[in-house]
């Protein structure tokens, strides 16, 4: 877990600062499909925003939920997770742990006071990279509307 929260630190810090606001989106792909079919969609010049800082995991099935409340803690607008489709993870099971997860960690975002809107979880293989490129750009869109994400209060 060490190595994810540094990546999330380091993420943090080289999100842009432009003159006009940018959702920051912390993604945290699984390496093996959707890393993958990100790397496809930048291989194939598919145009998506720039609001995306990657962090690559092994597994979806390896993402904790506190790399989710990390990206928050350290200024995230959104978090997206995204893995194998079912049937298709490395580790044969892991992105059905993944969902299983998934629907707590919605549940701890929702027990905390962040809107659901702000965290997407997704199937993409590592030849959909249309599909990636979609995702960001359509969760972009939707961040944009939102606004920037604010903390919580107590």
């Amino acid at each position: 877990m060490t190595q994810e929260t540094a990546v999330i630190e380091n993420a943090t810090q080289d999100a842009g600062a432009k003159s006009e606001w940018q959702p920051r989106i912390l993604g945290i792909l699984c390496n093996w499909c959707s890393y993958a079919g990100a790397d496809l969609a930048g291989s194939a010049r598919l145009h998506y925003p720039e609001t995306i800082r990657i962090v690559r995991v092994p597994c979806s099935g390896r993402v904790d939920p506190m790399f989710v409340l990390k990206g928050f803690q350290k200024g995230f607008d959104a978090v997206m997770v995204l893995g194998c489709h079912p049937g298709d993870c490395h580790y044969a099971k892991g992105n059905y742990y993944a969902r299983r997860r998934i629907a707590l960690v919605k549940d701890l975002l929702k027990s905390l006071g962040i809107p659901e809107e702000r965290f997407h979880f997704e199937w993409v293989s590592a030849s959909e990279g249309n599909r990636f490129a979609e995702l960001v750009t359509e969760m972009t869109e939707k961040i944009k509307k939102l606004g920037p994400f604010e903390g919580v209060t107590p």
